[in-house]
């Protein structure tokens, strides 16, 4: 925490909330209450000290056309009803409590990383974004894929552990312990507070 700590700019920094939306967070964070009560406090503290937040968000046209047929993770959902009301009506919604809160941005994404075919990076861009707080559902999906690539664009980058869930505990822990620290500082959504408490 104190490589970061040292550099931590406030008015240079965006906390990405990543495919926090009710189906998913039903689905994969075991329990989705206290997932979204960290998460939540994570975002309202980053508010409060005036960092911007964005959303993150998987979504779709009717019937999909955003998606080929060559994309093995992805295909299955053009012919699977139930898998595409993952993103349609409240569920495809991020979880209320986590907002969004009129200050907040939301990008809609048609592929695993939060950078695929978005503007986000457009978005870091104009606001003279250098560091990248980030957590979200699944850890070795958006998590990781973001992550990967944020890294190779230069970004500054925080995970918060506790706010990432997987359906795969052990690969989880492993990128935890072995794949982010090689690219981010990983902080509990506790040590995330304290350390903007620190730096306001």
């Amino acid at each position: 925490m104190a490589d970061i700590s040292r550099s931590f700019d406030i008015s240079h920094t965006a906390v990405l909330s990543m495919d926090c939306q009710n189906g998913i967070v039903s689905i994969y964070a075991n329990p989705p209450e206290l997932f979204i009560e960290r998460a939540a406090g994570v975002l309202r503290a980053a508010r409060a000290s005036g960092m911007l937040v964005i959303h993150v968000q998987v979504g779709f046209r009717e019937s999909l056309p955003e998606v080929s047929d060559r994309n093995k993770l992805l295909s299955p959902f053009k012919s699977s009803p139930l898998h595409r009301k993952l993103f349609e009506g409240a569920a495809g919604q991020v979880h209320p409590v986590l907002g969004p809160e009129p200050s907040d941005i939301i990008v809609t994404k048609h592929r695993v990383s939060a950078f695929a075919g978005t503007d986000l990076g457009i978005i870091l861009r104009a606001k003279e974004i250098e560091t990248l707080v980030m957590f979200g559902i699944a850890t070795s999906g958006v998590v990781l894929s973001t992550l990967l690539e944020a890294s190779d664009l230069d970004y500054r980058l925080v995970v918060v552990r506790d706010c990432c869930a997987d359906l795969d505990p052990e690969l989880q822990t492993c990128l935890f312990e072995r794949v982010f620290p090689t690219r981010a500082t990983v902080l509990s959504a506790i040590d995330f507070t304290e350390l903007l408490h620190a730096t306001s």
